[in-house]
């Protein structure tokens, strides 16, 4: 058996607490016959539509299909797309009882126009950002703090849509160390500064460029980039998602490049959400962080052989 079959054997059971934004991804499907009379825009006839967990539920329904356990604690309207992204995470597995409601917002939801050969025409974005405050950001810390004591684990899903404010990043952060646990971020730049003291951050290229204002070119340019990452951000280890080039895992005892996984190319939505669900997972049970970034590798090229957000089963890594 090789160190990463004997990670995937002991993923099952874990708890990792997600915090972060939740999303609904709604699909609407048909066909394009014609263009519209009206604009220059093609006229979709429907066919069907789907609805898909996002952001940091996606992150979750991946944990539950990894054979783990999510508890997600996050903010939603309230709307019926609350009540819906709560019955499609129940129907995951995932644990709902972190979620906090504020009535000021709506739950976030990104409706695709996509064609029958999986081409988006369009996208509408139903969603606000201002920054959880208040009582809604003491009910979201009293549920880090309520659920921490039974997760092995804890992961960051930052979206910019208000659940991750520099209070609540800190309360998780805070959380893990107190029992010991790692804290996993999935990161967007203009929080850059809410994130010290976890365990490890995951920018992707664009992001660790912006962050350190330097150009990745080369692996000579990334391994000169990671530690400036690590450095700005005050994380303890730095993983880049570089897409067709792979990762690249920083740390304190040196830098591993992964060359990339991917067969075919489909979609990458939702990708990094497939690593750092896969990544936090195998942390949580124990693996190195070298053995999770080569994992969570794999899961990534196999999830951006899928359409849309998706989850990679334990089957499909083994």
């Amino acid at each position: 058996m090789t160190p990463l079959e004997h990670v995937l054997t002991r993923l099952s059971g874990h708890t990792v607490l997600i915090v972060g934004d939740l999303m609904l991804d709604h699909f609407l499907i048909g066909s394009v016959e014609r263009i519209s009379p009206e604009a220059p825009v093609p006229v979709v006839r429907f066919g069907r539509e789907e609805y898909r967990l996002g952001g940091a539920a996606n992150v979750a329904a991946n944990i539950q299909a990894l054979g783990g356990h999510a508890e997600v604690v996050g903010l939603v309207g309230a709307d019926a797309e609350a009540d819906r992204l709560r019955q499609e995470l129940q129907r995951a597995g995932a644990g709902t009882s972190g979620i906090v409601r504020d009535e000021s917002r709506c739950t976030t939801r990104k409706t695709r126009v996509v064609t029958s050969r999986n081409q988006q025409v369009a996208r509408i974005d139903y969603e606000g950002d201002i920054e959880a405050d208040g009582p809604v950001a003491d009910a979201l810390v009293a549920q880090i703090e309520r659920i921490a004591s039974s997760a092995r684990a804890i992961l960051i899903s930052d979206y910019l849509k208000g659940a991750v404010s520099a209070r609540i990043a800190s309360a998780a952060i805070a959380a893990a160390k107190q029992h010991g646990i790692p804290v996993t971020v999935d990161p967007k730049v203009p929080h850059s500064a809410y994130y010290a003291g976890a365990t490890l951050v995951t920018p992707n290229q664009h992001e660790a460029e912006a962050v350190t204002h330097m150009r990745m070119r080369s692996d000579a340019d990334v391994a000169a980039c990671a530690p400036r990452v690590r450095e700005v951000t005050g994380c303890d280890n730095v993983l880049i998602t570089r897409g067709e080039h792979g990762m690249w895992l920083h740390t304190s005892y040196g830098d591993t490049a992964l060359p990339a996984e991917a067969r075919e190319v489909a979609d990458v939505t939702g990708a990094g959400d497939t690593v750092i669900a896969t990544l936090t997972l195998a942390l949580a049970a124990g693996a190195t962080l070298e053995e999770s970034s080569r994992l969570a590798n794999r899961a990534a090229g196999i999830a951006v052989g899928k359409f849309g957000p998706a989850t990679v089963s334990i089957d499909e890594l083994r």
